[in-house]
């Protein structure tokens, strides 16, 4: 089993806690070279012996993201537990927003009435993109029919009034054989789905209500694996490690059929199901040596650990940005 197939397991469990021994292996090693951010923190020197939890929750999109920061974070910092749990971006921002969480995983931006929520409890924040994800639709091995599939074929299967209408392949289309058509994807409390419903269906939280839901992506997996007629969407990184299992679906919004990929998520040609992944800190937080570390490494590794947990990294300007993002964060934090 590869390190990212061990991830995305725990993330199957709804909280990652790493071991330490295993993380660090009892070794400390030499910071990576990088902007000279990579083991400081507020209030302590670069390369200082941190201690602390940092509590984590949010979309299960973002998590294998952070869950892999802390796996490299743990072999500096062996001191210091950082526990991911994946009760979606919903489900994340109200625990975030009511103090209970020190970081907070997204999978969309934050609401306006999640910002209302914080500012009502004195929360402030930073918003920080990590990485960039391509919304992937997949279908079931033998599915050897919709090898790419427009936004308008995606709008019939998934708006509201096709409850209980569209239940077969061949409603979507003539072309496809009449097999029963099963839908899986995540919950309303997933920011894939207010994502997903927004670009597709026109309105966010705008679904039809007969399909198999789950916060847990690995579920959509097994459904759509098991189901000829299946049909789901979840994250790219969720496809990477089960492109063995599924087949990704070509997306054509009226230019063409594009294939998910870290070249069309980067240059934009893969449309609307294309976007950025964020981490909210909250500026109390990163008063913390603890937590203040672990931002500092995650962001100061934001490439390694990206391409290490399968994701699409982020470009030079975007990258920058997140730097001094960053910086301005730990400035408020004093």
């Amino acid at each position: 089993m590869t390190r990212g197939q061990r991830r995305l397991s725990a993330v199957a469990t709804a909280a990652i806690v790493v071991g330490l021994s295993a993380a660090c292996g009892g070794t400390n090693t030499t910071p990576p070279a990088g902007d000279g951010t990579a083991s400081a923190s507020a209030g302590t020197d670069a390369g200082a012996q941190l201690s602390g939890q940092v509590k984590v929750d949010g979309s299960s999109t973002v998590a294998p993201l952070t869950s892999a920061a802390y796996e490299f974070f743990a072999e500096e910092q062996p001191k210091v537990n950082v526990t991911v749990a994946t009760s979606g971006t919903g489900g994340g921002f109200e625990k975030f927003c009511n103090g209970e969480t020190d970081i907070s995983d997204a999978s969309r931006p934050i609401k306006d009435e999640e910002k209302a929520a914080c500012e009502s409890k004195g929360i402030k924040y930073a918003e920080l993109t990590v990485a960039t994800d391509a919304l992937t639709v997949v279908v079931n091995k033998e599915n050897t029919w919709a090898t790419c599939l427009t936004t308008d074929q995606l709008k019939k299967m998934w708006e509201p009034g096709a409850e209980g209408k569209i239940t077969t392949w061949k409603q979507v289309d003539p072309k496809f054989p009449d097999e029963p058509l099963k839908l899986f994807g995540p919950g309303t409390d997933s920011g894939t789905f207010d994502y997903f419903t927004d670009e597709i269906n026109g309105e966010e939280g705008a679904s039809r209500k007969d399909y198999s839901p789950s916060e847990d992506d690995n579920v959509t997996v097994q459904g759509v694996e098991g189901t000829k007629g299946g049909l789901g969407y979840f994250g790219y990184t969720y496809f990477e490690e089960n492109a063995s299992k599924l087949k990704a679906v070509q997306v054509d919004s009226g230019k063409g059929c594009v294939t998910p990929s870290k070249e069309t998520a980067q240059d934009g040609t893969y449309t609307p199901l294309a976007r950025p992944l964020f981490i909210y800190p909250s500026v109390a937080a990163a008063k913390r040596p603890e937590v203040a570390g672990f931002l500092d490494y995650y962001v100061a590794n934001i490439e390694k650990i990206v391409t290490d947990a399968k994701y699409i990294p982020l470009n030079a300007e975007q990258e920058s940005k997140l730097k001094t993002d960053l910086q301005t964060l730990k400035s408020q934090a004093g």
